[in-house]
């Protein structure tokens, strides 16, 4: 039987199949696998009760996408929620989850919440102005308005759910689908921050073929696994400049002669803010590249056309030659 993990707790994966939700436990070979499963996953079922509705994992199918903040996989867009106000607009924050998607190859949506707020008419226009590449959805979970948009977006898809903390993820899930009825919070009003609300990751089954993965609201991505020079791949604006600069690494920031300084109008403020924010964080990698330089001996070495697995120097016993010579060493020292 074949099904999708909706969940997982602990050591237990809940999976949804055609005769319903199953509690399942890995087997041995997929537990000692390194690509352990993740919200989303296809898997087959064996040794299925049905009376009990329990189950084991024997087999993970092939994975179209993978992601891994949070674990989900065969992700085929994101729609990323921010809100317009309380909290404000934190346009670098948006910009991390974009070029978070960018690096992953997951198509952004952007999805601007709580629209009844106040008049956003200008806020509204440098929105679509900034971002005019992506699909942009402006919603109010309160008053019900824009998720005509927003529903068609969704279908037949699995859509990771993605935004700060108090931007209203789970306030729109329930103002699109009656019966989710998922728990929301205001935000704190010391604060003016969020509160975690959703506790972990789950796929929501809206039918056959629409998933909506809802996540804990996180934005600590930083892009210290990159390259300076890659940062540049997860901003559209700099794609055009790949063939016009001379230099093969350029950050496109303070380099002398560089072509992007006669295109520095093409880009707006904050996303030019945002990408040497995340330039600084991609050297902070490539410094600690440097510094983690160090030979690692090899753990197999090859002796009679064989390859023999090599003992740790801990264990390794020493050889007759060594012991005479440590004995020697010490009656040496006695005299």
């Amino acid at each position: 039987m074949q099904g999708k993990i909706i969940r997982i707790h602990s050591d237990f994966y809940y999976v949804d199949t055609e005769k319903g939700l199953f509690e399942a436990k890995l087997r041995d070979i997929i537990r000692k696998a390194k690509n352990h499963p993740y919200v989303g996953d296809d898997v087959v079922l064996e040794s299925v009760d049905e009376n009990s509705g329990q189950a084991f994992i024997s087999e993970l199918l092939p994975r179209k996408t993978v992601i891994n903040k949070p674990k989900a996989a065969n992700i085929t867009q994101a729609l990323i929620v921010s809100a317009l106000k309380s909290p404000d607009l934190d346009f670098e924050q948006l910009d991390r989850f974009i070029a978070y998607c960018e690096y992953n190859k997951i198509k952004p949506v952007l999805c601007f919440n709580k629209d009844d707020l106040d008049d956003f008419s200008a806020l509204r226009e440098q929105i679509t102005e900034i971002y005019k590449l992506y699909d942009i959805i402006f919603t109010s979970a309160l008053l019900k308005t824009g998720l005509e948009d927003l529903l068609p977006t969704l279908k037949n898809n699995t859509t990771l759910l993605c935004g700060c903390s108090g931007v209203g993820k789970s306030s729109i899930l329930n103002a699109l689908f009656d019966n989710l009825n998922l728990r929301t919070k205001k935000v704190s009003g010391k604060t003016q921050k969020g509160v975690h609300t959703t506790r972990h990751c789950e796929l929501i089954k809206i039918d056959e073929n629409t998933f909506v993965v809802d996540s804990p609201g996180f934005s600590n991505l930083t892009f210290d696994f990159l390259l300076p020079s890659e940062v540049q791949k997860l901003f559209f604006e700099f794609k055009s400049l790949k063939e016009k600069c001379k230099f093969k690494d350029c950050t496109h920031i303070n380099e002398i002669e560089c072509a992007f300084e006669h295109l520095r109008s093409s880009i707006s403020p904050t996303r030019f803010e945002s990408y040497k924010k995340f330039v600084g964080e991609a050297k902070k990698f490539k410094e600690r590249i440097k510094v983690s330089t160090q030979k690692i001996e090899d753990k197999i070495k090859y002796n009679l056309n064989k390859n023999i697995t090599k003992i740790s120097s801990r264990k390794r016993q020493t050889s007759r030659k060594q012991d005479k010579q440590n004995l020697w060493k010490e009656n040496y020292n006695e005299e």
